[in-house]
């Protein structure tokens, strides 16, 4: 079992940035990859970045490649997502996700999610 919770979402300006963090507990989140997935109002909710638990690869959407940073610290059970030169697009609400297997791009591999933090992006 994982449980995951999301922070650092907020308020920011076109072309500022932000870092979300993702705190999970159980034993087992080494064995875990993680990623995290946005959904804005209307839409699906889409992928945006992953990383593997072992050697620690990662994965980005092509629209946020360039501009987001994926990080794991397995010591303290957190992943983050460093968001930089954020654009009006980019808002949504941003989901941490768990996967033990399967595409990690999509929602279907993802077993534990967290509820959620707001990020807005203003004009």
């Amino acid at each position: 079992q994982v449980q995951l919770v999301e922070s650092g979402g907020g308020l920011v300006q076109t072309g500022g940035s932000l870092r979300l963090s993702c705190a999970a507990s159980g034993r087992t989140f080494t064995t875990y990859t993680m990623g995290w997935f946005r959904q804005a109002p209307g839409k699906e909710r889409e992928f945006v970045a992953a990383i593997t638990w072992s050697y620690s690869n990662t994965y980005y959407a092509d629209s946020v490649k360039g501009r987001f940073t994926i990080s794991r610290d397995n010591a303290k059970n957190t992943v983050y997502l460093r968001m930089n030169s954020l654009k009006p697009e980019d808002t949504a609400v941003y989901y941490c996700a768990a996967a033990r297997y399967g595409v990690i791009t999509s929602t279907q591999a993802y077993d534990y999610w967290g509820q959620g933090t707001q990020v807005t992006v203003s004009s």
